[in-house]
């Protein structure tokens, strides 16, 4: 039943609502909705904190950390300050008396990255508390970058401190084999007010807003100072080319700026959890092979807002599609593997190619081709790319909810199918 349906809008009922009440009705069950997805990081993260006296719980902006850790502290003893908050940050600027007046609750820091001063002294709290039997459970520390979180803590809690990640909501939490639902997640993105927001309209707006504050706020604080106008053409260029191969020369050309340049201004975006950089299976198989990474926008959400693509029946006809789906397939499987595999893909120069090689625990190998068709093909590459690398299972993933065989040992299977095939590892 769809939504329309449910709240008595289908065609021929004679209480008719207009549209704009109709979409009050639907912004306020999204924002219901909002709080009944479980985000299935929040068992890890209690998992962590059970074994290990701090936790880093990182993800770019607006991607559901702090509502994560809200709700934790409402199943636990816990204290939770934004280090944004002037008074907040006032008030760990002793961290030692702080944590000696909450010593009985968890301690979450908010946006961590702000006052790294705090790290140094962590760790003397830290020995101590374990040393009184206290191993687990201290602090939990949110962050909107990788980078000053593993350079910041790495070198002050070294063996006391776990590190999750925080991906958008994902297919499993939101659609599952649901068509329409996944569509709307591949259009949306995974950021929560993005995919929850009342309309498509809103929702590019959301993500215009959320691009236009990481360009002229977060970014200059968080990294070198860079034009917001000159990154904003980098981060279109690269969602332009979605799913290719680096070529830092073209874009360093399309630029008017050097390839180290374009270089830093990507390890910028990546360390910002923005951007991914998947490495090519390099193992040597005897042939010329593509040695340059493929590079994606992480969120098919921000891709579509930095392209201009309002709607489902725009991004459809659109180039990029193929690439967009791509980068969405992926995004949604490294969701769920928590370390259980190394991602790869894999290319060589004639032709043979696999999207996305699954290397797990004991060298076996999973090898995936992405396609958006609903009636899948495959080229003869991709069959000698999996004898290339000896691949253990072969999947196709496709836009489809049925699984089936396509011959040669290869399994037509769906997004939320693979992930739980992955999950149940």
């Amino acid at each position: 039943m769809s939504r329309c349906d449910q709240w008595g809008c289908h065609q021929g009922n004679s209480h008719k609502i207009d549209k704009s009440s109709f979409n009050l009705v639907i912004l306020i069950f999204n924002v219901k909705f909002a709080w009944m997805i479980k985000r299935r990081l929040e068992t890890q993260i209690q998992k962590a904190l059970g074994r290990s006296p701090s936790v880093a719980l990182m993800g770019p902006r607006q991607v559901g950390k702090t509502t994560i850790a809200l709700n934790l502290s409402e199943q636990m003893p816990a204290i939770y300050l934004d280090l944004e908050n002037s008074l907040d940050a006032a008030k760990v600027r002793d961290i030692a008396n702080f944590h000696a007046e909450n010593s009985t609750r968890l301690i979450i820091l908010d946006e961590v990255h702000r006052t790294p001063e705090i790290f140094a002294p962590l760790r003397g709290i830290i020995d101590r508390e374990c040393r009184k039997g206290h191993k687990a459970g201290l602090f939990l520390f949110l962050g909107s970058a990788s980078m000053d979180l593993l350079q910041q803590s790495g070198e002050s809690l070294a063996g006391r401190i776990a590190y999750l990640e925080l991906y958008g909501i994902d297919a499993l939490e939101f659609a599952g084999n649901d068509s329409a639902a996944i569509n709307q997640l591949w259009l949306r993105g995974g950021f929560p007010e993005s995919l929850l927001a009342g309309s498509d309209s809103q929702s590019i707006d959301w993500r215009r807003d959320f691009i236009r504050t990481y360009l002229e706020r977060d970014i200059p604080q968080l990294g070198p100072r860079i034009p917001a106008q000159t990154l904003e053409r980098f981060w279109t260029m690269l969602a332009h080319n979605q799913g290719s191969v680096l070529n830092a020369s073209q874009l360093a050309r399309n630029l008017e700026v050097s390839s180290v340049t374009v270089n830093r201004y990507l390890d910028l975006m990546v360390d910002l959890l923005l951007v991914r950089r998947l490495q090519p299976w390099a193992v040597n198989a005897g042939k010329r092979l593509v040695r340059a990474p493929k590079v994606y926008v992480r969120d098919s959400g921000v891709v579509h807002a930095l392209l201009n693509i309002p709607a489902y029946n725009d991004l459809v006809s659109h180039p990029v599609v193929g690439g967009s789906w791509e980068g969405f397939v992926i995004e949604n499987i490294m969701s769920v593997i928590l370390g259980r595999a190394l991602p790869y893909y894999y290319r060589t120069a004639t032709g043979a190619e696999i999207d996305l090689i699954l290397e797990f625990s004991g060298q076996e190998k999973w090898a995936i081709k992405i396609k958006r068709s609903s009636a899948p093909t495959l080229s003869k590459g991709f069959h000698i790319a999996c004898e290339d690398i000896k691949a253990d299972r072969k999947f196709v993933i496709y836009s489809g909810i049925e699984r089936f065989p396509l011959g040669e040992q290869v399994t037509a299977i769906s997004l939320a199918d693979i992930m739980q095939e992955i999950l149940n590892k």
